[in-house]
């Protein structure tokens, strides 16, 4: 029996070696039928046959080797794994993805409804691909301490289309085929990989994938969307935060230019290009980022949206975009560095920070750089420790003790605020809180920086703090000089203190009592975002005014021609934008004032603002009555406001009313202008309903 096998091994041999000299290349044949998958062997190609291989094409050869690598469990359609066998053919015929003695040879009708039932319908999907169970002896089992392969069942797996690894559940197969995409590998990869040369760029529509936001075009890898495995990381969901920021900037260019601006983690650089491209003359921008991916990536798409990339001498499109027929719309600089170093490097009149996470460990170079008057965003994404989630985190990233509240949005805020207080008075440097924005999965704070120890001591003094009430959550910032324990309490409004047992009250922060925005500064943004089209943000904009001013939502009007004017904000002589038929009260005569200078000063008069906003917010549906049917909200900001009180609603809880009024007074509102869920009239028929179903029948 060995013989015969020998025999046919020799004359196998031979055919293959005929059939090679003939076709003109190396051909893989398989010893045994039934295995092909396990024993395949190199032919090598004699003399005569590579002069003919010379002239055959690359691409037959490489759908030779992408075809034989493929395993036979990987198919398109069902008809390639009926294809599989002869099902048209009389007599007995066994699976070709089962062993004999798993399934025996059966008849067609019967084999059919097997590789429908059985391996068509389990199977995973990838990319049109599907890969059936298969039940061959394909994976190797281990052997046994005494160097025999251990005997044991055949175990189902898949065979992965990428790297043709063998996994056993489905679950791991899905998420190994995650991996691949996370990593941008995908089937096109490896199909003919060793006939492609290294050299030879991929094609664009298989690599990268173009974004348009806001005019701005961007190359985003397959993997953008995992920050912790993707080097270029986009979030679509952060488009609200790159146009407030945006707004931002487009005010302090309104006021001086040309701005020197940084984008301090540029990944894919979308938000500097947004700047330069429609600010254009008036910024220049600095886009900045530590990883070599990422500024290749940001040349690429300047590149691709006509900007000139200064700054970069190993850049391939440096020249380009200046050779090109039509002139860059505008210019930036890309660097590769940390982003402490750039910002204690050279000064800047707008940073933006928005790392992976918290920001804290940015705060002291941007505030140490940052020009008189200018402006720090600031962008946080460690939700989890700002929203009470891990306080341990919190307390050592921010120093602050906070729990979970009702009003947990604004208590991230405000701390985050806090932080960079302090930060920029370790500088001697005060801020100005222009906005603070906690929506989605992200909190936005931009300040403005006033220069002097004067100012950094205004600022420290508005961090104190909170009083917070666990049963009724009402709270209250502690006066400065608090020490007494048993004082605090007299400091609520409420009297849980007196009617429950225990400690009732738990001390938060230290946080931001001041004010968290600015209303000439929001209302200049309005305008910024209709001047450039941005509707996803103006109704945002509406309502942070509102708040601003604790006010009802009213009709703004930000259209017409318009010139340009001297506000005073936190005693800062600012350009701002007044409207043109607002411009009679200016004064006509052609003399200079003696406020209208061309460096933005400190003013020595108290700034005349409108009166703060109050801190915090009640949610109606938290304290509502039970049994009691609530007024609707904008009713009963109505109430609010006959009664007396500032209301308005706020961005950070779609339910929230922010007012000045107490959780006492706020609950008395609500109560009266409650009703009881039924009426003594309702409750008597129903009661009377219910008495006659139960009535026995005479």
């Amino acid at each position: 029996m060995a013989e015969q096998k020998e025999e046919d091994a020799i004359q196998l041999h031979q055919e293959a070696v005929d059939k090679n000299i003939g076709d003109g290349g190396p051909q893989r044949i398989a010893i045994n039928p039934e295995e092909k998958s396990k024993d395949l062997v190199d032919i090598p190609a004699t003399p005569a046959s590579s002069a003919k291989t010379e002239s055959s094409s690359d691409n037959e050869r490489n759908a030779s080797v992408s075809s034989s690598e493929r395993h036979v469990s990987i198919q398109t359609e069902l008809e390639g794994l009926e294809k599989l066998v002869d099902l048209n053919g009389a007599g007995r015929k066994n699976c070709p993805l089962c062993p004999e003695e798993k399934f025996k040879a059966c008849y067609s009708h019967k084999l059919r409804r097997h590789l429908q039932n059985l391996h068509w319908k389990v199977y995973v999907e990838f990319e049109g691909q599907r890969m059936c169970i298969c039940h061959l002896p394909c994976r190797q089992l281990k052997p046994s301490p005494n160097g025999d392969q251990a005997t044991g069942r055949l175990v189902a797996h898949y065979h992965c289309v990428v790297c043709s690894v063998t996994i056993a559940r489905k679950t791991d197969m899905i998420s190994h085929l995650k991996r691949h995409v996370n990593k941008g590998e995908t089937e096109a990869s490896y199909t003919g990989s060793a006939e492609v040369p290294f050299e030879d760029p991929v094609p664009s529509g298989q690599t990268y994938e173009i974004m348009k936001e806001l005019g701005t075009n961007v190359q985003l890898l397959p993997n953008y969307t995992t920050p912790q495995k993707s080097d270029t990381y986009f979030n679509r969901k952060m488009k609200m935060n790159r146009q407030l920021v945006f707004c931002s900037l487009a005010v302090l260019a309104g006021e001086r230019n040309p701005l020197e601006c940084l984008d301090a983690f540029g990944a894919t650089g979308i938000m500097g290009l947004q700047w330069a491209k429609h600010l254009r003359n008036s910024v220049k921008v600095t886009i900045n980022d530590i990883n070599e991916a990422c500024v290749k990536m940001i040349r690429e798409n300047c590149h691709l949206n006509n900007i000139r990339v200064e700054g970069n001498r190993g850049s391939r499109h440096a020249d380009d975009a200046g050779n090109a027929k039509d002139a860059p719309v505008a210019s930036v600089e890309v660097v590769k560095m940390d982003a402490n170093v750039v910002m204690h490097l050279r000064p800047f009149d707008y940073i933006h920070l928005d790392p992976f996470g918290t920001a804290v460990n940015y705060l002291d170079a941007a505030f140490r750089n940052v020009r008189n008057l200018g402006i720090v965003s600031v962008t946080s994404t460690d939700t989890g420790s700002l929203y009470s989630k891990a306080p341990n985190v919190t307390l050592r990233h921010y120093g602050c003790q906070i729990v979970r509240t009702e009003y947990y949005k604004e208590l991230a805020a405000r701390m985050v605020v806090a932080t960079v207080a302090r930060a920029a008075a370790r500088c001697n440097k005060g801020i100005e809180v222009l906005l603070a924005v906690a929506v989605e999965h992200f909190v936005l704070v931009v300040v403005r920086l006033l220069r002097g120890p004067t100012q950094a001591d205004e600022a420290v003094k508005k961090i104190r703090q909170l009083l917070h009430c666990q049963w009724c959550e009402e709270r209250v910032f502690l006066k400065p000089g608090s020490m007494v324990e048993e004082s605090l309490y007299r400091q609520l409004p409420c009297s849980c203190h007196g009617s429950m047992p225990g400690k009732t009250a738990v001390e938060l922060g230290p946080l931001w009592a001041g004010p968290l925005f600015n209303t000439g500064f929001l209302r200049r943004m309005l305008a910024a975002a209709v001047q450039y089209s941005m509707d996803d943000v103006q109704p945002l904009v509406k309502t942070l005014i509102c708040e601003s001013e604790c006010t009802t939502l009213k009709s703004f009007s930000v259209h017409g021609p318009t010139l340009h004017a001297n506000q005073v904000e936190c005693g800062v002589v600012i350009k701002t934008v007044q409207k043109a038929e607002d411009t009679a009260s200016v004064d006509q005569s052609g003399k200079r004032k003696t406020t209208e200078e061309s460096g933005n000063v400190l003013k020595k008069a108290k700034s005349e603002t409108s009166m703060e906003h109050p801190a915090f917010y009640y949610s109606i549906h938290r304290h509502s009555i039970r049994g009691m049917n609530m007024p609707k909200l904008n009713k009963f900001l109505q109430y609010l406001t006959e009664a007396g009180f500032r209301v308005s609603r706020t961005h950070f809880d779609p339910t929230g009313v922010r007012t000045d009024a107490t959780l006492s007074q706020f609950k008395a509102v609500l109560t009266k202008y409650s009703v009881p869920t039924y009426s003594a009239t309702q409750v008597g028929a129903r009661s009377l309903s219910v008495d006659e179903c139960c009535r026995p029948v005479e």
